[in-house]
Formats: C-alpha cells, structure tokens, sequence
C-alpha cells in the first residue's frame, strides 16, 4: 500500500512543525516578557505551523486507526457486525476525507491564482491548502486499509 518512508517522512516533518512550534513561541514569550521586544509575526506563524502540524499528523492517526471512538453497543454486537461497521466507517470517513481534499485543491489553485498572502509575513497560503489536500488523501487512502483490518 504505502510504504514506511511515507510514514517516516511525516513523523519527521511533524516533529519538526513541532519543534519549530516551541522555538516561535519560546522565542517570542522571552523576547516579550524579558526584553520587551515580541517576535514579529508569531501568532500568525504559530497558525501556520499548526495548521500544517495538524494535516501532517491527520495520516499518522489515520494509519494508526487512532482516531476518537465512541463504541457505546459494539460489544452487545455480534463480530461480524461490528467489521462490517467498521467497514462502512471507513468508507465514509475516505468520502468525507476525499471532498475536503477536493475542496482544498480547488481552495489552493484559487489561492495560487490570487496570490493568497499572509498579512504579517507574507506567506503564501496556496501550499498549506495543497499540503492538507494530500494529507487527506493519504488518510483516506490509510484510513480504507486500517477498516479492513481483522480485530
């Protein structure tokens, strides 16, 4: 399906959207309160970095079947029932994961039309949208291969 490298480079990339997510903000919190001098930009850099933080974690918990479930009657349920839902669990969760990748396609080509920036840093918006797009397909390329798993 998709191999270990895919994986290894999204834990990578989130631990370095992370690490750059405690820098701007140890940065900007000593610079504040310290030399009364605040990081320019980094409220609307933390948002970026945790936007992009999110979508690169999205395929990890996809992969892991970790998602938030609530199993209130799975266990009053017979096992056959309970793989067909998660059968169908996973088929909607890849639809619904495959309009907003669709979504935020047509988003970032509007974006990389208009020349969608930043206000403070003048960061273009296109490849965030382009990211979380690809993000979604490969959760719900994962999240179809984690709903046919055997318990």
């Amino acid at each position: 399906m998709i191999s270990k490298p895919v994986e290894r480079v999204l834990m990578g990339l989130a631990a370095l959207l992370l690490l750059a997510l405690m820098a701007v903000t140890g940065v900007d919190v000593v610079g504040r309160y310290l030399l009364n001098a605040p990081l320019s930009g980094a409220f609307e850099l933390t948002e970026l970095l945790l936007g992009a933080l999110v979508f690169v974690a999205l395929p990890l918990v996809s992969r892991a079947g970790a998602h938030v479930e609530v199993d209130l009657l799975t266990e009053l349920l017979p096992r056959s029932v309970n793989r067909v839902l998660g059968v169908f669990a996973a088929l909607v969760s890849a639809a619904v994961l495959g309009f907003f990748a669709w979504r935020l396609i047509v988003l970032g080509m509007g974006q990389l039309a208009d020349g969608s920036r930043s206000v403070s840093l003048d960061v273009p918006f296109a490849p965030f949208a382009f990211l979380g797009a690809a993000a979604c397909i490969l959760s719900a390329i994962y999240g179809l291969k984690w709903g046919q798993k055997d318990d």
